[in-house]
């Protein structure tokens, strides 16, 4: 984005549509993103909840807290973000518990 900002230096819209001084709308923004996973060659079904989806899960997975998830994605409520953590279950699996670290802090050294 940071590269489209410098060539374009947009003045009214950082992703304006093809009506001058209008930004992008909607139907354009899913016709980019149903292009893209077409030349990359994805079959299913995609749209922009699709990549709003991925971009939670993904963040899951890399262990971020639920609680910054839910603020950009901007819920109110942390049980509207919690429903993302059925996908990440690999996510969950990895997580180590503080008992088992108990376990580990008391053995003398070998």
């Amino acid at each position: 984005m940071r590269q489209w900002w410098r060539i374009s230096r947009p003045t009214a819209w950082l992703f304006p549509g093809g009506v001058p001084g209008e930004p992008l709308t909607t139907r354009q923004l899913n016709r980019a993103v149903h292009v893209a996973a077409q030349r990359a060659g994805i079959d299913k079904r995609v749209g922009l909840h699709t990549l709003r989806h991925s971009f939670a899960t993904h963040l899951l997975e890399r262990k971020t807290d639920i609680r910054v998830i839910q603020v950009l994605l901007g819920h109110k409520k942390l049980d509207t973000t919690a429903l993302y953590t059925r996908v990440a279950i690999k996510a969950i699996g990895e997580v180590t518990s503080p008992l088992d670290l108990l376990l580990t802090e008391g053995k003398p050294p070998a």
